[in-house]
């Protein structure tokens, strides 16, 4: 009933210069070689309307808004002019250049998406080879405790025996310096003791010497002398 109101309302207030005005906008368009059969260009019509479904449905849409144009047009709400079919014919243009712009846009848009997603599938492809590289190096110094313990150890040990050996030569220094000192002592008291054997052998000796200056010594001794010849000889020892 609706959509036979509205055709009868669009055929009485028609005017001719629209009617005119149509063909040669719609002339305008480049025809494309392969045109769609009604029936699918309707249908495709039908599912671009807008819709919610359970309450309106596409056709309901078409309907309703034919019958609400149609009323605005019979009651002179609205007239059909020229800025209405520049208007009409706006839409299709941007409607056509929005159709051709798509697809580019939409193959660049995915282009950039995988261009993005590749960036961040690389970045975590590094993360997680830098991630484990980390795993194996912390694995490979897991004996590093170990080692450690093993290295204080041997510090330790070599710090003790260096400690040792230190004292060894502290006490060979030690001793090799009393032992110094304890040889010059000796040579001293050699020296001194020499000394005193070269002063006593020469006291004697000038004493002996004093002694044999002695007239009556000298007498005594040539006296002993002669007596002790005299003994050997009676003796037949010379």
């Amino acid at each position: 009933m609706a959509y036979r109101l509205a055709a009868n309302s669009l055929r009485a207030v028609a005017r001719p210069r629209v009617v005119v005005a149509l063909p040669q906008q719609f002339s305008a368009r480049p025809m494309s070689t392969s045109k769609p059969p009604p029936e699918q260009r309707a249908s495709e019509l039908i599912e671009k309307l807008p819709s919610r479904p359970g309450i309106l449905s596409k056709t309901g849409t078409a309907v309703l808004g034919l019958g609400l144009t149609a009323a605005a047009i019979s009651q002179e709400l609205y007239v059909v002019s020229e800025e209405t079919i520049l208007l009409i014919g706006s839409l299709i243009v941007f409607t056509y250049i929005g159709k051709i712009l798509r697809e580019p846009y939409a193959s660049w848009a995915q282009a950039q998406i995988d261009r993005i997603k590749g960036v961040l599938n690389s970045a975590r492809e590094g993360h997680v080879s830098a991630v484990k590289e980390r795993i194996e190096s912390v694995g490979q110094m897991k004996d590093a405790v170990d080692v450690t313990k093993s290295l204080f150890a041997l510090s330790k040990e070599t710090a003790q025996l260096e400690s040792e050996a230190f004292v060894k030569k502290q006490q060979v220094a030690l001793a090799a310096e009393i032992k110094s000192m304890l040889d010059s002592w000796v040579r001293y008291e050699q020296q001194v003791k020499e000394r005193e054997q070269a002063d006593l052998a020469k006291s004697v000796i000038d004493k002996v010497l004093a002694t044999l200056q002695d007239q009556k010594v000298q007498k005594d001794i040539l006296a002993n002398s002669v007596a002790e010849v005299e003994q050997l000889v009676k003796s037949k020892a010379i």
